[in-house]
């Protein structure tokens, strides 16, 4: 496939755009984007391919598609204007601020601990569907009730969707208006910035610019994950199955997408563009949505290991670590410096931004990739950037 590639990339940035077109010819990309942002000044903004691959319907600068857990980026980032608001410590209890939360061993548990995955709660004991997601009020008193799976703290396991449902309930109990994290990252971060990026998918949004994803075929994920992690994923008591357990309810026969309907750690639908500039404030200090250097300094750090070290008990590795609802780079995920965050999602889409280097990043795909700590894609063009920022920084250096 070698389609025609739209949009642009800055002066030095040309290989992103190179790499960008070799992702059809080489990585069998379909239909996507990738957008960045170095210092708040956009320097690359590309899409190209199809957005849907049944009708042959183009790709457009506007096409959004749903990022998966990449959206826990975007939950976090509501958190963190909470944070830069006064509301919210993240060294607080929990419970200080939702004292339901505090039954079945929870009281100790720190937003910290929960936002790093640490608090055993990355599975729930009754069946999530889309009538439990839509009664935040009932959610509440399960996930209030829900019992650990471990002793708090003392071990990681990754929260792929239980973490969105408890931000949520955080950010209500902390908001002033009870607003809830979609309504509240709408109000406070995309619209400020212009983002075409929702946590809760409007009703008014037109099919025709959501790009249905497509996922991997069974013979793709047989040569893309090895036997071993395959049948682990495929394990319905498996922790990871357990873990996704409500990430399907994202997707919606009728209207490609589910419509006002909340799933914080994995349903979040946008351009790579709105991710890449929501990215881009946290890493210039994001005045124009209120961001404190405090907070930003506090994202910015190394993440707390639990107890027992890094290793995930949902995962499988200890390459992942995890601090205040990002993921932060490790020697699995190697993303911009120590000091980015940021969040993929499964199938190939990424966000992170960087401070160092004042680099907000996005990608997003219409069709999956297979791979569990990466996506080749996705990859290439992370390089790509990455080279072309470190050579304009030795230009300038040099000049």
């Amino acid at each position: 496939m070698n389609p025609t590639i739209h949009g642009w990339a800055g002066r030095g940035f040309e290989a992103v755009r190179e790499t960008f077109g070799s992702n059809f010819t080489k990585r069998r990309e379909a239909g996507g984007a990738c957008c960045a942002y170095r210092r708040g000044e956009k320097i690359v903004d590309l899409w190209g391919g199809v957005r849907d691959s049944r009708t042959g319907a183009p790709w457009l600068e506007d096409t959004m598609v749903v990022v998966y857990s990449a959206t826990k980026g975007l939950a976090a980032m509501a958190l963190a204007v909470a944070h830069s608001r006064g509301w919210l410590d993240y060294d607080e209890r929990v419970a200080a601020y939702w004292p339901e939360f505090s039954q079945a061993g929870k009281e100790r548990i720190t937003v910290r601990q929960l936002l790093a995955h640490q608090a055993g709660l990355f599975a729930l004991d009754v069946p999530i569907d889309r009538a439990l997601i839509a009664d935040h009020d009932r959610l509440a008193q399960v996930l209030a009730r829900q019992a650990p799976a471990w002793e708090p703290g003392t071990r990681q396991g990754y929260h792929a969707i239980t973490l969105g449902f408890y931000e949520n309930e955080l950010l209500r109990r902390i908001d002033p208006r009870r607003r809830t994290i979609g309504q509240f990252f709408e109000s406070e971060i995309a619209s400020p910035l212009g983002l075409d990026l929702f946590i809760r998918l409007p009703e008014w949004m037109p099919d025709d610019r959501l790009a249905p994803i497509v996922p991997p075929t069974l013979l793709e994920q047989l040569f893309g994950i090895s036997p071993k992690i395959l049948c682990y994923f495929l394990n319905p008591r498996s922790n990871i199955r357990r873990a996704l357990a409500g990430s399907e309810l994202a997707v919606d026969k009728e209207r490609v997408y589910a419509r006002n309907l909340e799933i914080p750690s994995g349903g979040a639908v946008g351009t790579a563009r709105a991710i890449a500039k929501a990215y881009s404030a946290f890493a210039t200090r994001g005045h124009e949505i209120g961001l404190r250097k405090e907070t930003i300094n506090l994202l910015s750090a190394p993440a707390v290991p639990p107890t027992r070290g890094f290793y995930d008990e949902c995962l499988k590795t200890d390459g992942v670590q995890f601090s205040l609802g990002f993921m932060k780079p490790g020697s699995l995920w190697k993303f911009g410096s120590p000091s980015a965050f940021g969040s993929p999602g499964a199938g190939g889409a990424m966000g992170f931004a960087d401070p160092e280097t004042g680099l907000g990043y996005g990608y997003v795909t219409m069709r999956m990739g297979t791979s569990l700590m990466g996506d080749p894609r996705e990859i290439a063009l992370r390089d790509a950037i990455r080279n072309a920022v470190g050579m304009s920084a030795q230009s300038s250096s040099g000049s």
